[in-house]
């Protein structure tokens, strides 16, 4: 069985799934050799033009620089230089719109061209073989050179990672994507310059294999590279015409049957790929010393008449390499950078041109249609038939339009060539690689986010493993530096005192906090145990308990003395008043009862016309006290009103003639009394009216001793104190006494009355009518009581505080009866 290389050195080639035929367009710039551009007046060089990192700039605005000068210098291995394309002076260091679908501004380097195109000194190694491959690498690196293909990946490092790994070199010169000629021109003109760079390669390499792959529709370019090969040993495949043969799985795929895994490289399977134009970009930076300044680009497409291939210098704006191709505009005029299929529209023509552009196309009308509007999916499948890896297109795009990023990953997006099968051969005219490169660009931002929080984690574990490390350390640091000064502290009899007293520590630790409340206590009574004389002495608390004796005395002296001064005034009025409302009560008490008797003798003796006489007689003596009263009632109200406006002064005077006026009271009262006593009828037969009769001499017998009593309690009344505060104090209580025996007569005489107002509530009238008949059947007894004890009555005593009781009781009477002859006047009026 012939082994792998014997299969391609035969001849024999595979082929890959799927693929389209578009229609080629090539003849319209392959019509003449490449021709060289004219100098820009200004020249926009981006930093970054690869895949990577970008390099660090070593110019300043207003440098001189020379063709070929680096302007950057790479400081890894993802990193390249970028170089002057001609002689000029920079003018800035600025954001310059990008050669990018969203022309995103990008840093760049802008030269102002002197048309001088004056070379820096440079000089290549031609004899390379003299050099091994990390000389070799370093000049690639230095020459800035990257994958011309569309890729842009740095191809130092691409060579660097295929060291001694690589079985087959392959070069990559298929150039599938329609309107583009710019690698089957150079293949036609540079065939033996490309033949010396595949020879370098393999130098670096040391392959077993070196092929070329060539589209069957590239027959002179064919026959040149076997013209140029004869004397290398360099296999040139032509391969069948079929888009996207070019893309290097696809063409990987179709001379050695291999395929790269998903998540690897051509380098893991043996195998290493580069483009026909990073070939020749090598051989001129190892053996001529140039670096990658310009590079072949087609400006094809029917908006330009002088259709071809040029040698542009790096950084030329579109612009001016469209207007050497006499650029003609159309209405709807779109320029693209690339070709038809996976190149993209321009939106700023001003944007500089790169090393992975190869080419600019303005389409003609109707060329290339752009007014296709997106429709919805019909599900026709025939995405999934042209796709050259074997996807999934329309699910992908379902997963696309919701953003559900780890299924797209789970359908490996990853894995998507971008080659614009799908969307070619789509009848919906749906944009499916636009859907792919957001998608890809989603998550490839994403995992960027994922890696940095990863990093992030790993730096803060590392710090806390950092932490723990270095506390262990001033742990053990600290624990040697006990250590030695425990052994340096040690007593002469070879005692620790460091460890004797961690030891009792510990051991007070073990007790307890009650061990230590006991000790705390022990060591207290040991100290007043050393104080007192003995264990049996008591404490002397003489000298203080003398001392709280006298705190207390003193105490006790300041009270007294302050109720003494506050107290000194009303001490006197309070005593009056208190005796005063006692016998008001009293005499209140007895007036009702006698009422209630006469009231009871009244109704009994009604058929008798001596009684009648006598209550017509009784009835004008009342009259004629209540005018007395209501006159003396108005005096008082007079006087009391008075003294309220009057100073001070005046009060005791006020007084004085109270006092005299219920002398007179108290004294004519007595007199009516006796009166009505004089003209009181004979006694009767009847039991009856003995008994009232013995009832009216006991009541004259009592107010004579009562206006006796009162005449000499006024004159032995003491004179109204000189004193203001209190002649004030007692002209306020007489008012007050005086209040109090209106408002008893007033309902004394209510309740009197033979026949009292009804009331309205039903409740209250029924109260009163049993205490009506209470009152009666009280006075009945007392009156018989009254009757059989009226001879053996003892005369009154001489007591001089009952005699002031009588005269209190004797005015309270004055003042009922003056209000009964009102209400009785009031009464006959009615």
């Amino acid at each position: 069985m012939l082994s792998l290389i014997e299969k391609i050195r035969s001849g024999h080639l595979w082929e890959f799934p799927g693929g389209v035929h578009p229609p080629e367009n090539k003849s319209q710039s392959q019509s003449s050799k490449i021709a060289r551009s004219s100098l820009a007046d200004e020249l926009i060089i981006p930093i970054k033009q690869h895949i990577g990192k970008k390099g660090d700039v070593i110019v300043r605005v207003g440098d001189k620089v020379l063709k070929g000068q680096p302007l950057t210098q790479y400081n890894s291995s993802l990193s390249l230089p970028v170089h002057a394309a001609t002689s000029g002076e920079v003018i800035a260091i600025e954001p310059r719109p990008s050669c990018h679908p969203s022309a995103i501004p990008e840093m760049s380097i802008v030269i102002k061209v002197d048309h001088q195109d004056t070379w820096i000194s440079h000089q290549g190694v031609p004899d390379y073989t003299q050099c091994n491959p990390e000389q070799l690498l370093d000049i690639i690196r230095q020459a800035g050179i990257s994958g011309l293909g569309g890729a842009g990946f740095p191809t130092a490092r691409k060579l660097q990672s295929g060291l001694g790994r690589v079985d087959i070199l392959i070069i990559n010169a298929a150039e599938c994507e329609p309107y583009i000629t710019a690698d089957d021109t150079l293949m036609r003109e540079y065939a033996d310059e490309i033949m010396q760079g595949i020879e370098i390669l393999k130098h670096i390499l040391k392959p077993k294999l070196a092929i070329i792959g060539v589209e069957d529709n590239k027959p002179e370019a064919i026959e040149a590279l076997h013209k140029a090969g004869a004397d290398h040993d360099v296999v040139i495949r032509a391969v069948p015409t079929k888009y996207p043969s070019g893309a290097s799985k696809q063409l990987i795929k179709i001379l050695t049957n291999k395929e790269i895994p998903s998540n690897g490289y051509s380098a893991d399977i043996g195998m290493t790929m580069f483009n026909v134009g990073s070939a020749f970009a090598v051989k001129r930076a190892v053996i001529d010393g140039e670096p990658l300044i310009e590079r072949v680009i087609t400006l094809t497409g029917k908006s330009i008449k002088s259709a071809k291939n040029y040698w542009v210098p790096i950084g030329t704006p579109v612009a001016h390499l469209l207007k050497q191709g006499e650029f003609t505009p159309t209405k709807k005029q779109a320029v693209i950078i690339g070709g038809p299929m996976m190149g993209f529209a321009l939106p700023q023509i001003e944007a500089p041109l790169t090393k992975i552009s190869n080419c600019v196309l303005a389409p003609g009308k109707r060329e290339i249609s752009f007014d296709d509007h997106e429709m919805a999916c019909i599900r026709c499948g025939q995405c999934a038939e042209v796709c050259p890896a074997s996807l999934l297109p329309q699910q992908m795009l379902w997963y696309s339009k919701d953003q559900d990023l780890d299924k797209l990953e789970e359908y490996n997006l990853k894995d998507c060539i971008e080659c614009g099968a799908c969307a070619y051969v789509c009848p919906s005219n749906i944009p499916l690689v636009q859907y792919y490169r957001q998608s890809k660009a989603e998550i490839k931002t994403r995992n960027a986010e994922q890696e940095a929080a990863e990093r992030a984690k790993v730096r803060f574990e590392q710090r806390k493993e950092r932490l723990e490390r270095d506390k262990l350390e001033r742990e053990q640091k600290y624990k040697q530096a006990a250590d030695k000064r425990r052994s340096q502290m040690k007593t002469a009899d070879g005692g620790d005192a460091i460890a004797a007293a961690i030891e009792r520590v510990k051991q007070q630790k073990a007790e307890g906090p009650k061990s230590a409340v006991a000790a705390a206590i022990a060591r207290a009574k040991a100290k007043q145990a050393q104080v007192q004389p003995s264990e049996t002495a008591e404490p002397d608390n003489s000298e203080m308990r003398k001392l709280r004796e006298q705190r207390k005395q003193e105490a006790r002296a300041r009270k007294a003395q302050q109720s003494q001064a506050d107290g000194d005034s009303a001490t006197d009025a309070k005593a009056d008043s208190k005796t005063d409302a006692v016998a008001a009560a009293i005499a209140r008490a007895k007036a009702k009862k006698e009422q209630l008797a006469a009231s009871a003798n009244g109704n009994a003796d009604a058929n008798d016309d001596k009684s009648a006489k006598h209550d017509a007689i009784k009835a004008a003596v009342e009259r004629a006290k209540a005018k007395k009263a209501a006159q003396a009632s108005a005096t008082t109200n007079a006087t009391a009103s008075a003294t309220d406006s009057e100073a001070d002064s005046k009060k005791s005077a006020v007084a004085a003639a109270i006092a005299r006026a219920k002398a007179r009271k108290a004294e004519q009262a007595s007199a009516d009394n006796t009166e009505s006593e004089t003209s009181e009828p004979a006694p009767s037969d009847d039991p009856k009216k003995a008994a009232v009769a013995a009832i009216a001499r006991a009541k004259a017998r009592k107010a004579e001793q009562a206006s006796a009593d009162n005449n000499e309690s006024e004159t032995s009344e003491p004179t109204p104190s000189d004193d203001p505060k209190k002649a004030a104090v007692a002209a306020a209580i007489a008012r007050a006494k005086a209040r109090k025996a209106e408002q008893a007569s007033a309902s004394s005489t209510e309740s009197e009355t033979s026949e009292p107002a009804p009331s309205d509530d039903p409740k209250k009238a029924a109260v009163a009518a049993a205490i009506a008949r209470a009152k009666a059947r009280k006075a009945e007894q007392q009156a018989t009581d009254n009757a059989a004890s009226q001879h053996s009555e003892p005369a009154p005593e001489n007591d001089p505080k009952k005699a002031a009781v009588a005269a209190a009781i004797a005015r309270a009477k004055a003042r009922k009866a003056a209000q009964q002859a009102d209400s009785s006047d009031s009464k006959e009026k009615n």
